[in-house]
């Protein structure tokens, strides 16, 4: 499933801006191994100065946007597995800046972070794999949207790629 192929709706979204980080012929399953890759070569290349570096007064460190976006694709890939299992819940928000709080980033070690972001991802890839087009195509309510599986998994993608951009623009230019 690419990009393009997704239905228009969900990309008009507030997470359409992760979506429009996206090329429209990226596919579901190149889009998440493309940012494993990356986001290993980004870990592995951190100073320590880096990866506890915040840009501003209240914003997050590198080591908390890592960890957020573990905790997002944990969120999305539950999601995903949920609607794809044709569970028609209604299935709630969550507030990220309460999760950062709570995660612990900034003592935790480099090396950690990624061993745990690469279980995820993995994680995401297996679960996606499997899915036939139709289960991709299926749809359900999260944070009281309409949502389709496939829309789900390229979210967890240009969710990362979005802050990625972010992290080479403000904290590591």
């Amino acid at each position: 499933m690419k990009v393009k192929d997704l239905d228009n709706t969900e990309l008009q979204y507030f997470y359409g801006t992760y979506l429009n980080t996206l090329e429209k012929e990226e596919d579901l399953k190149s889009a998440l191994l493309n940012g494993k890759k990356n986001f290993q070569e980004l870990v592995e290349h951190l100073t320590d100065e880096q990866f506890l570096f915040s840009y501003g007064e209240g914003k997050w460190t590198v080591a908390e946007v890592l960890v957020h976006l573990i905790d997002s694709e944990r969120v999305f890939q539950y999601r995903a597995f949920r609607i794809s299992r044709n569970d028609k819940t209604a299935l709630p928000g969550f507030e990220q800046d309460d999760y950062v709080l709570e995660s612990l980033a900034n003592k935790r070690t480099k090396e950690d972070i990624l061993d745990e972001y690469l279980t995820v991802r993995d994680a995401s890839i297996n679960l996606f794999n499997v899915m036939s087009n139709d289960l991709l195509k299926r749809t359900g309510t999260a944070s009281g949207l309409a949502w389709s599986v496939a829309a789900l998994g390229l979210v967890i993608s240009g969710h990362q790629r979005h802050h990625f951009n972010i992290l080479k623009e403000r904290y590591l230019a």
